[in-house]
């Protein structure tokens, strides 16, 4: 088999370094992932609302052009204003898994058993303590669990009303 025959099957891993913002103004979607993997998390999105049909299709999007084609995403429902069992992305059905994971993870499934695994910073989180807990998140050698580190830089508390 030809390498450009084998190329076309392999997995296409994150960029080691990606900092975008998926909608100006929606949401924010920071991803570092190394070829090991090591890390606990493969990135954070704090997404800019609990509504789901507004904020969900932009991170798919985003997701697609880094890792291919999204197949499933496990979400708290509890977490989301109306969680729906499936979303139609960019003319692809996107299933969605209602977990008790706590709000706190999203868990992305690009195929069988590939499996990526975001911290979600709460809509409500102050800009500074969202961009430390994302900073956190993604640095390969993270061993802090999502729950922990929003809770560290401040990101599990809403910020106060000016």
């Amino acid at each position: 088999m030809a390498d450009s025959d084998t190329s076309d099957h392999l997995p296409r891993l994150l960029p080691d370094a990606v900092h975008r913002s998926v909608r100006p103004g929606t949401a924010l979607l920071r991803l570092e992932t190394t070829h090991a993997r090591e890390g606990i998390l493969d990135g954070a999105w704090w997404p800019r609302s609990r509504d789901i049909g507004a904020e969900l299709p932009s991170l798919i999007s985003a997701l697609t052009e880094h890792l291919g084609p999204i197949a499933r995403v496990g979400l708290d429902g509890s977490a989301w204003d109306g969680l729906p069992t499936r979303v139609m992305v960019d003319g692809r059905v996107v299933h969605i898994d209602s977990f008790p994971v706590g709000d706190d993870t999203v868990l992305v499934t690009r195929g069988d058993r590939d499996h990526f695994s975001l911290m979600l910073v709460p809509p409500d989180t102050s800009p500074d303590a969202a961009r430390a807990a994302m900073a956190r998140a993604v640095r390969a050698d993270n061993v802090t669990e999502a729950g922990q580190i929003l809770i560290d830089t401040g990101g599990d508390t809403p910020p106060t009303p000016a």
